[in-house]
């Protein structure tokens, strides 16, 4: 019986994990566009479509090997779902709420600045 090859092949290596720098309930704003929002879930390493990341101008995509956050985003006209790298998000400190309509669904309040998150079964 031939041995097991353990070697893990360069297109399956994992990045290394980082520790995420924001937290979920935490209100946040771009780096460079007029957007902010409240994270509500965070993926440890990039984990959108090809198709997304290549429609990123290539002078402004974001490196993988980080955290990507989901937001519930605002701008001046309109509210959205955003995913964004952790090197494009700097911390929000107006302490104003987000107006995003999906808020109370994920979040209870807003204390001191920071989202309280609601109970949520999973399933």
């Amino acid at each position: 019986m031939e041995p097991i090859n353990q070697a893990v092949s360069p297109a399956l290596a994992v990045p290394p994990l980082r520790r995420a720098k924001f937290a979920i309930g935490q209100v946040v704003k771009h780096r460079i566009y007029p957007f902010r929002g409240v994270i509500f879930d965070v993926d440890p390493v990039f984990a959108n479509t090809e198709e997304w990341l290549a429609s990123i101008p290539e002078e402004v995509r974001p490196r993988r090997d980080q955290p990507f956050y989901h937001l519930l985003a605002e701008n001046a006209q309109t509210t959205y779902v955003a995913y964004v790298s952790e090197q494009n998000l700097l911390p929000d400190d107006t302490g104003k709420p987000v107006s995003h309509p999906q808020v109370p669904q994920f979040f209870k309040e807003l204390k001191r600045g920071q989202y309280v998150s609601r109970e949520r079964s999973l399933h």
